[in-house]
């Protein structure tokens, strides 16, 4: 009887720890070095909202919006899978958008999901009608402390444009710049194009997190993927990637809560 209740006890922490990996929002707050060439940067805090599938967080988003309300950053960055093909619930994702446009400017970018749904044009009419400012393979300039800050947003590959040929279509200037690109596993192509700072997901943290290893499996890498979570630098520039807060084909994390990143930019 005693063994049986010990049984019982281990099944319902793992349950509940289980439960709390695949609903239980976790925020991750980072600090960046920029150096001098993003002097204009200094003190600029950005929340980094990922792969939402569809998925929920209290209800109409409520425990979602009010983690990024906490920290109220000066920008909000969603780099795609708002949604999710498999089980298409534009509504569910815009109650998250419509909290976040009254905290700080939001800037978006497709995923794979969003262009395998093909309704990839309704979607962006919707958070555009929202005051959402999608970026399309598209460059703009903003103004911060009275400095101008380039934000580049790149359309999902899956699109028929390669995340090179967009890096092209606008070389580095030399102002400061953002850039949201969903994929994380072109990091070289990052590099080789001397982006500064890169926003991206798409790997959901490895989906199994392996402590002191990482994660085990990520579309477009594969078992044991380079990248999944945090941030990784190279020859100056640096990529930030989301775990993201949802799922697709496989339903469930572990040990990878889901996540919302606020990153503070600092000289």
């Amino acid at each position: 009887m005693k063994k049986l209740a010990v049984f019982i006890a281990v099944l319902a922490v793992l349950v509940g720890s289980f439960y709390y990996s695949n609903t239980g929002l976790s925020v991750t707050e980072m600090t960046l070095q920029v150096g001098e060439e993003g002097a204009s940067l200094e003190g600029l805090q950005i929340a980094h909202v990922s792969d939402l599938h569809d998925a929920t967080f209290g209800e109409e988003q409520v425990d979602l919006i009010d983690a990024v309300k906490q920290k109220q950053p000066d920008l909000i960055f969603i780099t795609g899978d708002l949604i999710d093909s498999n089980r298409y619930d534009l509504e569910q994702s815009l109650a998250a958008v419509r909290g976040f446009v009254d905290i700080a400017p939001i800037y978006y970018v497709t995923g794979n999901h969003e262009i395998a749904t093909g309704e990839e044009n309704a979607i962006k009419s919707k958070l555009t009608q929202l005051g959402v400012t999608v970026l399309s393979n598209e460059l703009t300039t903003i103004s911060y402390q009275g400095q101008s800050i380039e934000i580049l947003g790149i359309e999902d590959p899956l699109s028929g444009t390669s995340v090179s040929d967009v890096l092209s279509l606008h070389p580095r200037s030399e102002l400061p710049r953002l850039t949201l690109s969903h994929r994380p596993e072109v990091f070289e192509d990052y590099v080789a194009a001397r982006e500064q700072l890169v926003f991206s997901g798409h790997a959901h943290g490895g989906q199994l997190r392996i402590p002191g290893v990482g994660g085990l499996i990520a579309p477009g890498q594969g078992f044991f993927p380079s990248y999944t979570a945090g941030v990784y630098e190279e020859q100056g520039t640096q990529m930030i990637v989301s775990r993201g807060l949802g799922n697709s084909l496989f339903p469930y994390r572990i040990f990878n809560r889901p996540e919302v990143i606020f990153i503070t930019l600092e000289r």
